[in-house]
């Protein structure tokens, strides 16, 4: 082999390597526009609300998926400790002044406090030591601890929404277990919310929430939400639930973009159950309406781990799937 073949085949497996090497590195969450100078992460692009809950969620969804959250969790973190610490609990806050002099202040109650502390526990626990070491991490720990089992109704097994919402949520209690998966929470939810007559899971223990409904939001996303967390499901099925629900619900969902939220959680389920059809027509439905005031944080961590929608029409692009 001559000396300039060696040179090109070297140059051929260096940039194989290269290319090996940039592959497994973790793609990097880019959050530009849903946070700001003092690690506050908004709930919309550009948006002047924060609610830990949703952040907390996504960062959760982004991590768990293989993004790499390390450019935003030490801010953020230091952000909401910093007011879980003064004011003793998780609230949601506004923007006020005039940008770019804002502040942010307290200006509305959370309305999940259970899986919102769960969520910050989980958070906190996985942070890299490097993070966990400049932040008062146990005494943050140690409160959301307390804090969440205040909230533990020992009757029912199940979380309470908050300390003035004595109630509990069938989808805030499955968030609570899957942060922190508990036999006991597990079959305190079964045993609560599943309706074996009807197949299919209450989303409320309140008696005045009528059971079933038709609305899309709690009650039709609350039966998907088991195959999000991977709840160990009462029938056992996933695929067969997940066939099911998508016959009574898909067309519904898909036509949510640019008239309410996407619930891009949905296409996430989809994809981890393999139905390439369904994300793609999600990505072609929801995608235009990218960081509109419809467009949560969470859906853009899920347009940032969902595959590319194809470029170049092929045999099973959208235009020639069913999306209705």
């Amino acid at each position: 082999m001559s000396r300039s073949a060696v040179a090109r085949w070297l140059g051929m497996l260096c940039c194989g390597m290269s290319s090996l090497l940039a592959q497994a590195q973790p793609q990097v969450l880019d959050l530009r526009g849903y946070t700001d100078a003092t690690g506050a992460i908004t709930v919309q692009y550009q948006g002047d609300t924060v609610d830990p809950y949703f952040a907390l969620q996504a960062l959760g969804v982004a991590q768990s998926h293989g993004l790499d959250i390390s450019p935003y969790a030490l801010a953020w973190a230091r952000w909401l400790a910093q007011r879980y610490q003064e004011a003793g609990h998780i609230g949601r806050y506004c923007q006020s002044g005039v940008k770019p002099l804002t502040t942010w202040r307290w200006c509305k109650p959370p309305d999940a406090d259970d899986s919102s502390l769960a969520l910050w526990l989980q958070f906190l626990h996985r942070l890299p030591s490097s993070v966990r070491d400049q932040l008062p991490i146990d005494t943050l720990q140690a409160r959301a601890a307390q804090d969440l089992r205040q909230l533990n109704n020992p009757a029912t097994g199940l979380y309470h929404v908050s300390p003035h919402i004595r109630h509990s949520l069938f989808m805030d209690n499955l968030e609570v277990w899957s942060a922190w998966p508990s036999p006991s929470l597990a079959r305190a939810i079964q045993r609560t919310f599943w309706d074996p007559a009807l197949q299919l899971y209450r989303v409320s223990t309140q008696a005045s929430h009528p059971h079933p409904d038709t609305h899309f939001y709690p009650d039709a996303t609350a039966q998907i939400y088991p195959l999000l967390w991977d709840f160990p499901l009462a029938s056992g099925n996933a695929q067969a639930h997940y066939t099911r629900w998508m016959k009574q619900h898909r067309a519904r969902w898909l036509a949510q973009s640019g008239h309410e939220f996407p619930w891009g959680l949905v296409a996430l389920v989809a994809w981890r159950q393999g139905d390439w059809p369904s994300v793609r027509c999600w990505q072609q439905r929801a995608l235009p309406h990218r960081h509109s005031a419809l467009w949560t944080v969470t859906d853009e961590v899920i347009a940032q781990i969902l595959p590319r929608p194809p470029m170049t029409p092929t045999l099973n692009t959208p235009s020639q799937e069913n999306c209705t």
